[in-house]
């Protein structure tokens, strides 16, 4: 699928919107630290920025970056199943930098310092894999 606007403005789009998906991820994780402080507040504060994060990126994604229009309810459940999929990879590099910024000291701004480089890191991976296993040129 090719970009109308060329690679320049492309790219700025994609970086935007990976921008707003981690701010999206950031906040869950703060909402979540906050309305829960207990011995696992970490890893429930990750869970739910990832899923948050995972739903905004995709309908980002796939409307404004890969142009894609499912026309049934098995093709968004199709395509959303592939995103989450290749999501597993990033999420690894994501979560790891957070936890080793988290594991640097204890506050929740280190964290997010952590979650916001690996996010950066795993969005410029998972574009390659969506491009290559999620939105290709295929009836669904």
């Amino acid at each position: 699928m090719t970009d109308a606007c060329g690679p320049p403005a492309f790219v700025r789009r994609y970086a935007a919107f990976a921008a707003v998906a981690t701010a999206v991820n950031v906040a869950a994780q703060h909402v979540s630290s906050t309305l829960y402080a207990g011995r696992y507040e970490l890893y429930a504060a990750m869970a739910a920025g990832t899923f948050t994060g995972l739903v905004a990126k995709y309908v980002l994604d796939r409307r404004w970056i890969f142009h894609d229009r499912p026309t049934s309810v098995r093709g968004h459940a199709v395509r959303f199943a592939l995103y989450s999929l290749t999501g597993v990879l990033t999420t690894g590099i994501f979560w790891g930098t957070e936890l080793a910024f988290a594991a640097m000291g204890d506050t929740r701004w280190l964290r997010y310092a952590g979650a916001v480089f690996g996010l950066a890191i795993g969005y410029v991976a998972k574009y390659h894999l969506d491009k290559r296993f999620v939105f290709r040129e295929w009836t669904l």
